[in-house]
């Protein structure tokens, strides 16, 4: 269930994220809500998490997807662009990411 919990944390994140934009500052209601309802449920599960997998490997895992996620709803959302840098920067953290779950003895699987 850690890993579940996880992907929601991310997900929330990232909406939570996405919202914070269109919250212009706090000052739009509605996306300012999304705002604090998507970090709270957020760091909600993430506490759920970490019952089951390490913090260090947790938090490298919601941060790296994170950050990917968050570059791709401002291309889509946003309409924002990622040049080449940037794309090999979030290609290196989505390998870091497999690396931690795929060799790291810490991951329980």
């Amino acid at each position: 269930m850690g890993y579940v919990y996880l992907a929601l944390a991310i997900v929330c994140e990232v909406i939570g994220t996405t919202a914070l934009q269109a919250s212009d500052g706090f000052t739009r209601l509605g996306p300012s809500a999304v705002v604090v309802a998507g970090y709270g449920l957020a760091f909600f599960l993430l506490a759920l998490v970490l019952r089951t997998i390490p913090m260090g490997v947790a938090y490298a895992i919601w941060a790296g997807l994170g950050i990917v996620l968050i570059g791709l709803a401002g291309v889509v959302v946003y309409k924002q662009s990622l040049d080449l840098p940037a794309m090999l920067g979030m290609g290196l953290i989505v390998a870091g990411v497999a690396v931690i779950n795929i060799f790291s003895k810490t991951v329980s699987h």
